[in-house]
């Protein structure tokens, strides 16, 4: 089974957090920050939305940036994902 993204949402997986601060004290996982870096696992296929085309610009594998607490937080088969719009990716990191 696989999570298919409708419209302009994509499927997002966290990259892992940093355990470590940079001065070296471990960080609980409750301290540790929400990842604004992730990478895209699932992309929807566009279409017109509010009677605008909307042409997606990412694809699966791609790094993305995005807002701090931008979109829904799912858990698929034991793994944790955010859905979010297109338009709330801030980059795409190259």
């Amino acid at each position: 089974m696989n999570i298919k993204p409708l419209f302009d949402r994509v499927v997002v997986e966290g990259v892992k957090a940093e355990e470590k601060s940079k001065g070296g004290i471990i960080l609980t996982a409750s301290a540790q920050e929400k990842p604004a870096t992730c990478v895209v696992v699932a992309v929807g296929p566009g279409g017109i939305i509010d009677g605008k085309e909307i042409k997606m610009q990412v694809k699966v594998g791609d790094k993305v940036l995005l807002s701090k607490y931008s979109g829904t937080e799912v858990k698929f088969e034991g793994k944790e994902y955010v859905i979010i719009r297109q338009s709330d990716i801030l980059a795409i990191v190259e």
